[in-house]
């Protein structure tokens, strides 16, 4: 069999690439690859090209790794892309956090929505389509995956400037899955969903275990729980426990109480839980405000999370100059890398196995716009994704990601055009801020802190305006 080639844009992103590596080496199938890596980090770079090649060289398994910070060097041929990269690093996701709790918004994640996400899309999206123009030149029929957030105004701006197709994935709906099985104590490989969304936004409407209507066991299993919970025995039950707690402990509703009430509200689960389903929802938590804490401080913080990316940064150069090999390191971890592989052997060998991706609707779902980039379910087919036809999306969840669309779109508009006042716009419908002061303020701020990435946006137009 002739060797493929992966291209992995953004491999200093460690968990991501080892749990990746682990993958291709462990998996029976996947026949014979070349695993590229490629990072404008030298240091990160040289790291992970060495902890890869030591991963590969303990397994003795079939596959090349190279490595360049040029990506040109190593997209001619390619028969996968890989982007999973984050302009500007952690310290530019600061930015996009921070500033805007001066004015009074707090965000858990800010990579997707809210003027967190919008901020990174303004300095994301110019790179990607550099990026996409590279892989349209150089590698015009390889697989294209997206992994890199803001997911859905990426993709949608690749669609609109370079017109090549993109796959965005995510963890979320499968994560869900998992969650929900686990809350009814049950395999997750007997449960299935439907679900139509936005990344981080996705409305599970049809949920089933072993083929039956799962909804009346879930709404069953939370009505016991908020019954035991309440009782004087278990007055001290801790709420809010996946923000530190056991893997092994059963999901309770406490910890994500904001998704359980959509849930008995309007018959849908949205994914990917509060952690990320809040920011979509900004009116109902104004300044940050969740029952009784508030949002990406002592409710999922957000400084934790740096933490932990700084200390996983350092422990992958802590392993690339450690002569061992951690066999750890090939246990396969859930993480946005899982389904990878799986993907590619059901592409490759026509498994017809169905997926959540994000790609554009085009009739799909059609009480949705035509052109809206779409988490939705598809089958990996040998002719490529064939998405499913949805046509019962319940009302509330389709008004809700109309409004949705509309910010994405001018969001991709702004970091199109420089426009500053389609930014403002932006920031404004999202629902964060609601006065045009305040959100002029907030854009001409984030704008300034990340002015190396934003060449678009002239400094006369933003002061002027």
């Amino acid at each position: 069999m002739e060797r493929r080639k992966i291209v992995l844009i953004g491999a200093g992103s460690a968990v991501f690439t080892q749990g990746l590596v682990t993958d291709f080496i462990v998996s029976k199938n996947m026949g014979r690859w070349e695993i590229a890596l490629v990072d404008i980090d030298e240091k990160a770079l040289q790291s992970i090209t060495t902890l890869a090649k030591k991963m590969v060289e303990s397994k003795n398994a079939d596959i090349i790794i190279s490595s360049s910070t040029n990506r040109r060097e190593l997209l001619l041929g390619a028969d996968v892309v890989v982007t999973t990269i984050a302009v500007g690093g952690r310290r530019a996701w600061e930015n996009d956090v921070f500033i805007p709790r001066k004015y009074g918004v707090y965000q858990p994640v800010g990579d997707t929505t809210m003027p967190g996400g919008i901020s990174r899309a303004l300095r994301m999206i110019p790179t990607m389509l550099d990026i996409a123009r590279d892989v349209k030149e150089l590698c015009p029929d390889a697989y294209f995956f997206n992994y890199s957030n803001p997911m859905t105004a990426i993709c949608t701006a690749i669609k609109r400037e370079v017109g090549i197709p993109v796959i965005g994935l995510c963890h979320g709906v499968i994560h869900v899955e998992q969650y929900l099985a686990k809350f009814l104590g049950i395999s997750s490989s007997e449960f299935k969903t439907f679900g139509v969304g936005l990344n981080h936004l996705t409305f599970l409407y049809d949920l089933r275990l072993k083929g039956k209507d799962a909804k009346p066991m879930l709404l069953e299993k939370l009505t016991k729980q908020k019954r035991l919970s309440t009782s004087p025995e278990n007055s001290n039950v801790e709420q809010f426990r996946e923000m530190g707690g056991s893997d092994s402990d059963t999901p309770f509703y406490g910890d994500n109480p904001f998704s359980w009430q959509f849930f008995e509200k309007y018959n849908v689960f949205p994914a990917v839980l509060d952690r990320h389903v809040v920011e979509f929802f900004p009116e109902r938590f104004p300044e940050g405000h969740y029952y009784g804490k508030t949002l990406g401080k002592d409710a999922f913080s957000f400084e934790k999370v740096i933490e932990y990316g700084d200390q996983v940064y350092e422990r992958m150069h802590e392993q690339a100059v450690d002569g061992s090999i951690n066999e750890s390191l090939f246990n396969r971890s859930e993480g946005e890398h899982e389904q990878l592989v799986d993907i590619l052997n059901s592409l490759y060998s026509d498994d017809r196995k169905m997926y959540s991706i994000n790609i554009p609707n085009q009739g799909a779902v059609p009480s949705l716009p035509y052109e809206a980039v779409l988490e939705m379910p598809a089958i990996a087919s040998a002719k490529g994704f064939v998405p499913l036809f949805i046509n019962d999306l319940p009302e509330i969840p389709n008004s809700l990601l109309q409004n949705r669309i509309t910010v994405v779109n001018l969001t991709v508009e702004a970091a199109l055009t420089g426009d500053f006042s389609m930014f403002v716009e932006a920031l404004l419908l999202d629902g964060s801020v609601n006065t045009e002061e305040a959100a002029t303020s907030l854009a001409r701020e984030l704008i300034e802190a990340h002015r190396v990435f934003l060449p678009q946006f002239g400094r006369n137009e933003i002061h002027s305006t």
